[in-house]
């Protein structure tokens, strides 16, 4: 009983351990993103800004998130730091996430618009597209989480078999 009372204490520190990894992993993976939140509708529209340096990044990504989504209401551009709109998406779905290419060192804004005179709740991020390297840090938590899991899993096994035994 013992060791199972020491595989617990171990497989609990390692979900804890994991769980802090992730929250470490996420504010890596979203350094340099900006979010923002409003309402939007046709008379109303969301801005966010961040500043790219060209140099130390050539592709940007903006995500999109709306909360009462309509089909053929909202829409999405990027303007460069010379507010020259570069890419532009109907939104038709709930969520997106696209990219952009950095080409010029500024400040690039994500403009969120709707042609409903409804108001929507609406989320928005723009920021530097995360290198593969970062996105590791995503994974790994995981692993240790499941890792976790899984002696805790084995230790229930374990005492139900032990259980049916002495039975």
């Amino acid at each position: 009983m013992q060791k199972s009372g020491t595989v617990v204490v171990g497989s609990g520190a390692v979900i804890i351990i994991g769980l802090f990894l992730l929250v470490l992993g996420n504010q890596v993976i979203l350094e340099g993103i900006i979010q923002g939140n409003g309402k939007v509708n046709s008379e109303q529209e969301l801005s966010i800004s961040n500043d790219f340096d060209s140099e130390s990044t050539s592709t940007g990504i903006f995500a999109v998130q709306i909360m009462e989504f309509q089909e053929n209401t909202f829409s999405a551009k990027i303007l460069d730091p010379f507010d020259i709109e570069i890419t532009s998406q109907e939104i038709n779905e709930e969520t997106i996430e696209e990219e952009f290419e950095i080409l010029e060192t500024g400040t690039y804004k994500l403009i969120i618009q709707s042609n409903s005179n409804e108001e929507t709740q609406v989320f928005g991020a723009i920021g530097p597209l995360p290198n593969s390297g970062k996105e590791i840090l995503g994974f790994i938590p995981v692993y240790v989480i499941i890792a976790g899991m899984i002696g805790l899993v084995g230790v229930g096994i374990r005492g139900i078999k032990n259980r049916k035994r002495s039975v």
